[in-house]
């Protein structure tokens, strides 16, 4: 990949491995994605896929194996926590659970204004930004006073996002944001996230496990399997336009509220299942995250011997990219 020095990050043949020798486990393989200035970059995934190993490998909680990892045109693939420090400020987090990221003996107040005090900002000026930035997120600035207990889940992660966008981050990694939300609760900070990447000037990273929520949020979607990325592309284009079938089956077992559409989806989804069956019946070859051919083959529904012993390459169809050879 051929780093575009305007991206905000540039991420490129990125592996993160656990542990080592033979017990050493691929986490994620060969990741290479950008976020321009402003964008919101949608990682989607079932669970185990490596949405989030990429999402702290780009925090520094994670250690790259191999790849390199560029934001604002600096490499920071191996910076320690103290390097790290310098883009503190640029680079922010909102995790997944609102009840355990906020300090419950802290006051809003001080929670939020704790980064720029650190940065050596005026206690006044603090006291206002953080007024400030609780309003942005529908807020009363008077929620400074109050301790986390005397807030709701989704209050909390407001609370959460205002922390992250205190500092005037460039990008902010949101993993699974609304996923330990109801779902009232999560079109109300979804909403909220939709306002903020018009207003703010700042790029987002979003994590999520629902294709649908991504695809609401997002610009362009990446669609992770096994640590290795399937499709890219638009996000419409990639939920509309489907390349690979590991995005269709995604897509055909996601729920919808209109009864029409979830029978067509029901429908799409058992002649996959029957198609994976004939498919999977013919070869025996396993295949894992360390093995040479694709990772989704022994749950393909149209997958051929050579999907066993090559790795497809991400090429360009369309508007999209996809990592198949019967796409």
């Amino acid at each position: 990949m051929t780093t575009n020095s305007e991206n905000l990050l540039s991420v490129d043949n990125l592996s993160v491995r656990y542990g080592s020798g033979k017990k050493a486990f691929v986490a994620v393989s060969d990741i290479q994605l950008e976020i321009a200035p402003g964008e919101t970059l949608g990682l989607v995934g079932e669970s185990g896929s490596g949405k989030s190993t990429i999402g702290k490998a780009i925090l520094g909680l994670e250690k790259a194996h191999t790849g390199s990892i560029r934001f604002l045109g600096r490499d920071i693939t191996h910076h320690s926590l103290k390097e790290r420090k310098s883009s503190a400020t640029e680079l922010r987090v909102v995790f997944q659970d609102p009840y355990s990221s906020l300090n419950p003996d802290m006051t809003i107040g001080e929670t939020l204004i704790e980064p720029l005090r650190i940065n050596s900002v005026a206690k006044d000026v603090a006291w206002a930004k953080a007024r400030e930035v609780l309003t942005k997120v529908g807020l009363p600035a008077d929620s400074v006073d109050r301790l986390p207990r005397n807030f709701s889940g989704g209050q909390r992660q407001r609370i959460a996002i205002a922390r992250a966008l205190i500092v005037d981050p460039k990008l902010i990694v949101l993993d699974e944001p609304v996923s330990a939300l109801d779902l009232s609760t999560q079109a109300q900070v979804l909403n909220l996230l939709a306002d903020l990447a018009k207003s703010e000037d700042v790029g987002f990273l979003f994590i999520a496990h629902d294709l649908d929520v991504v695809r609401f949020l997002s610009d362009r979607i990446v669609v992770l399997y096994k640590g290795r990325i399937m499709e890219v592309g638009p996000a419409d284009a990639v939920v509309t336009n489907p390349l690979h079938p590991y995005t269709k089956s995604l897509i055909a077992a996601a729920p919808v509220p209109r009864p029409a559409e979830q029978a067509e989806r029901r429908k799409q989804w058992l002649e996959l299942q029957e198609r994976k069956n004939a498919a999977t019946s013919l070869f025996s070859v396993q295949v894992s995250r360390e093995s040479v051919g694709c990772p989704y083959y022994n749950r393909c529904s149209i997958s051929i011997e050579r999907c066993a012993t090559e790795m497809p390459e991400l090429r360009q169809i369309g508007e999209s990219k996809a990592a198949c050879h019967l796409a």
